[in-house]
């Protein structure tokens, strides 16, 4: 892995066994300074165990993590440059808010050099606490009771007891996943507004795929203790590296065809003479198609290569979601038709095409 002075996080060859269990195998990544990095899987796929080694509270078993070019291997979790945010805040209760935000700076103390002339340690530490509540939009919020606030306003303040340390990585642990839908994506909009003004590196753990998604600038898809893909959540999305990729990013219909040669080309034929075809060029044999929903189109029967008839249809303000059945060997096929109106109805026959290029053979 080719490291830079843009790396603010490296992680090669990292494998972290429990007895028997192995929970992260061979594990490589890197986080750029000034990120947004989401580390996105099942329960269960090794997430939390990475986020704990990078924090240290976790030692690997093989493999080096380094946090500024610096190897961590014998360095303790409070000498990292880390900070952490936990989907329990553990604010302190007994505290005010501005106390819970000044913990750690009163605790580690402020360089003398850094504390101006005519004025005290309290004084400067103070400054700093109003500073980063403005930061999350809490102005004014010093003398609250955390227990007062709302839980998107506790989590502001956990963000900024987080960020008033000035970590060379904040690292967020399913911060958002106890909040109601609406909340959580309130709360996603001040996580992207946090990450702009400060230009910090964030190194997000979710389940969340429509999280990660929104958050991030780059995404990890793990399965199993490994990484299935690195890239942009359109790079995830739109171009899935594998099966498991496609399907726990977003919904994806699956279908199972065959690569032939047709017209000098080399093509999967899916369902069959009636269905579908897509380019499969550098593919042979069985192979897997993954469409999206919304890259199917619903037309006038006849007019698409599959035929079939609408026997589920969900309507979702923004867009409309069908099932439908398919003449000939296909299974059902999950569409999302996008707009304010559609005119199809359950029980209607319809064509059904693919956009060009949108499928993905594996």
């Amino acid at each position: 892995m080719a490291i830079t002075d843009e790396t603010m996080v490296e992680l090669e060859g990292v494998t972290k066994r429990f007895d028997d269990v192995t929970a992260v195998d061979g594990v490589e990544f890197s986080v750029r300074r000034g990120e947004f990095f989401t580390l996105v899987g099942p329960s269960g796929s090794g997430k939390t165990t990475t986020l704990r080694m990078i924090s240290g509270f976790e030692r690997p078993s093989e493999g080096a993590v380094r946090i500024d070019g610096q190897p961590m291997a014998s360095v303790p979790p409070e000498a990292r440059g880390t900070n952490l945010v936990f989907q329990r805040l553990s604010l302190f209760p007994h505290m005010s808010v501005g106390e819970n935000v000044g913990y750690g700076l009163k605790k580690s103390g402020i360089p003398d050099e850094e504390i101006p002339e005519g004025k005290t340690e309290r004084e400067v530490r103070e400054e700093r606490v109003s500073e980063f509540l403005d930061l999350v939009d809490l102005a004014g919020f010093e003398e609250r009771n955390p227990t007062e606030l709302s839980g998107g306003q506790q989590q502001r303040v956990a963000l900024a007891r987080a960020l008033i340390n000035e970590p060379a990585v904040l690292l967020l642990d399913e911060p958002l996943s106890s909040l109601d839908r609406k909340l959580r994506k309130q709360m996603e909009v001040e996580l992207r507004r946090i990450h702009e003004r400060t230009q910090g590196s964030f190194f997000y753990v979710t389940h969340d795929q429509e999280v990660a998604m929104t958050l991030s600038d780059r995404i990890a898809v793990m399965n199993e203790g490994k990484i299935e893909q690195i890239g942009s959540p359109e790079e995830i999305y739109r171009e899935p590296a594998t099966q498991f990729v496609a399907e726990f990013i977003g919904d994806t219909n699956l279908l199972d065809g065959k690569v032939v040669e047709r017209d000098g080309r080399t093509v999967a034929q899916v369902g069959g003479e009636a269905g579908f075809v897509v380019q499969a060029d550098g593919r042979s044999g069985a192979v897997t198609v993954s469409v999206r929903p919304e890259d199917f189109e619903l037309v006038a029967a006849g007019e698409g290569p599959v035929t079939g008839t609408v026997v589920e249809r969900y309507f979702q303000g923004d867009r409309t979601n069908y099932v439908v059945e398919p003449d000939g060997d296909l299974p059902d096929l999950q569409v999302i038709a996008q707009g304010r109106e559609t005119d199809v109805e359950t029980g209607d026959e319809v064509g059904v095409r693919m956009v060009e290029g949108a499928p993905v053979v594996f």
